[in-house]
């Protein structure tokens, strides 16, 4: 799909981009800046991120983290979130919801207009619900949060009604993710390669141009009015341009982060992050993703792990304690939850995700894993005691995966033999979609705790539109499922949050996972970039209220 660019006035040299080598020895370090007291418009900042480059810029289709990543610069929610956690307006100014909780009417922003010149408005909300929901689309993550929406009306050109299946206490929270942003209809009623290359939104940037293996570069939208309630300023964007760079290897991109090459980098590596501690021109900022924790998850959909001794036997056969202590250097902490440390409906249990190898030998043989191989790996009735573990190299930083291969050895000692098959995104989203896999850590960002429905009902089995699916554990408990059902229907605050820790004690009890950390969100900034911020949804970096002191 060649890249399309839509925007003329854009120079070339902003859509050229030099091969990293060029970068290194062609640039040298900026000087420490000193951040102005007001903001300063104009200027390029270079962004280089360590995530798998997408295979299509708009969200709706598949719905992946690097398309969020990006996709916050030029697209836009519904709602968004405050750093209280707090629901706010963005593009719908205020909401209502009926007494029986099945309808939702949502008053938009007026004079809101997408780039390429369509009005936003009711129908252009309905269009995008049409979208997300249509299987053609091929959308996971958008399809799941709109799941419950079964029709949408348009009330008057300002108001659109959203009709539910049954209540959604977490609908708000759903709308304020990117996979759910508001794109064009008119864009959308392209052929999806156009979309894919150049989405169009009412966001503050535009998509110029994509070089495929290289670089996107968006350039500032003069015509821009619909910042969210909790932005710094109203208005156009400060910066130009914005060069969205992939460099994959961690080394290469902190080592333009210091040249001066790029201004921002992700997917730091723990001992980046701490000798970007130790520096005066480079700023770290950390950002845990909401919704679930990073952990490992246990298909107890077939042999060995639908067994919950061997389940368990596997989790206290993990040290994972002294593995995130001699690898990550401080940056990330043991998580003992299924979910982030910043969902406050966590429940964490460490009692039960000690490391105790004696426990875990004891485990096996009572399951019956009693006999050994000429490798030394368990057998019962001859056949091993093996843990297919495929790891994406796309979203396990090269710290994370020295975990999974620490673990591989702490497991071996009691007997499992854990095969690690490393494979880029689209090999283990395959993988995973023909359930060719035992364990699998697969990140999975979603506002507040209704992740948990997503994760663990036994319907998160059967695969979206886009033939992914998100109950990789496979956990199929009808009283887990009836949980999760009514903390998803009920406002009763007290007895949501009730509801949901059955569910987590349920899952973590029944050994279903291992919680590692959490999803490691860290930035690394040159100092002469000021005003930049997490978005409170997705943690997703926003360059909108940003500039640059060179």
């Amino acid at each position: 799909m060649p890249p399309l660019v839509h925007h003329s006035r854009v120079p070339r040299s902003l859509v050229a981009v030099a091969t990293l080598a060029l970068l290194l020895t062609g640039c040298s370090a900026s000087p420490q800046a000193t951040e102005s007291t007001a903001p300063v418009s104009g200027g390029t900042l270079n962004y280089a991120s360590g995530d798998a480059e997408p295979t299509c810029l708009d969200p709706h289709v598949g719905g992946n983290y690097p398309q969020a990543l990006v996709g916050t610069q030029f697209l836009e929610s519904l709602a968004s979130r405050d750093s209280a956690g707090t629901i706010i307006p963005w593009l719908a100014s205020s909401w209502s919801q009926s007494a029986d909780g099945l309808a939702w009417d949502f008053t938009l922003r007026e004079n809101v207009t997408f780039t390429d010149g369509t009005p936003f408005d009711a129908a252009a909300v309905q269009a995008n619900i049409a979208h997300v929901q249509d299987p053609k689309t091929g959308s996971s993550t958008g399809y799941l949060a709109a799941r419950k929406v079964v029709s949408t009306s348009v009330v008057s050109p300002t108001v659109v009604r959203l009709t539910l299946s049954e209540p959604d206490s977490a609908l708000l929270e759903s709308l304020s993710q990117p996979w759910l942003a508001m794109e064009s209809p008119t864009a959308l009623a392209r052929s999806q390669d156009e979309n894919c290359a150049a989405p169009v939104g009412t966001g503050p940037f535009t998509v110029a141009s994509w070089v495929k293996q290289d670089a996107i570069t968006l350039v500032r939208n003069d015509a821009y009015t619909s910042p969210p309630a909790d932005a710094a300023h109203t208005g156009p964007a400060y910066l130009d341009s914005i060069v969205w760079r992939f460099i994959p290897d961690s080394a290469s991109r902190y080592a333009a982060l210091q040249s001066g090459a790029v201004d921002v980098i992700d997917n730091a590596q723990p001992d980046t992050i701490v000798q970007a501690g130790k520096s005066s021109t480079i700023r770290h900022l950390d950002a845990p993703r909401p919704g679930a924790s990073n952990r490992i998850e246990l298909n107890s959909g077939r042999a060995p792990f639908n067994d919950p001794l061997v389940r368990e036997a596997f989790v206290r056969a993990s040290d994972v304690d002294s593995a995130v202590a001699s690898l990550f250097q401080g940056t990330a902490t043991r998580s003992f939850s299924a979910l982030s440390s910043i969902e406050p409906l966590g429940v964490s249990r460490p009692d039960l995700f000690g490391y105790d190898p004696e426990a875990a030998a004891t485990l096996l043989d009572e399951a019956g894993w009693t006999g050994r191989d000429s490798d030394g790996y368990r057998t019962k009735g001859g056949v091993r005691l093996s843990v297919v573990f495929p790891v994406s190299t796309n979203q396990s930083i090269p710290a994370e995966q020295s975990l999974f291969e620490q673990l591989q050895a702490t497991a071996k000692a009691v007997g499992f033999d854990v095969v690690l098959s490393p494979l880029d995104l689209s090999a283990w989203y395959t993988a995973l979609g023909s359930n060719s896999y035992d364990a699998v850590s697969a990140p999975y960002t979603k506002v507040g705790p209704d992740v948990l429905r997503t994760l663990f009902d036994s319907a998160g089995i059967v695969p979206a539109p886009s033939g992914y699916f998100a109950n990789h554990a496979q956990v199929n408990d009808p009283e887990v499922d009836a949980w999760l059902t009514e903390a998803s229907q009920t406002a009763d605050a007290p007895k949501r949050a009730a509801l949901y820790a059955q569910a987590q004690n349920r899952v973590l009890e029944g050994f279903y996972v291992l919680p590692l950390y959490d999803q490691q969100n860290h930035y690394l900034l040159s100092s002469v970039v000021s005003g930049t911020r997490a978005m409170p949804t997705v943690s997703t970096p926003t360059f909108y209220d940003a500039w640059l002191n060179r």
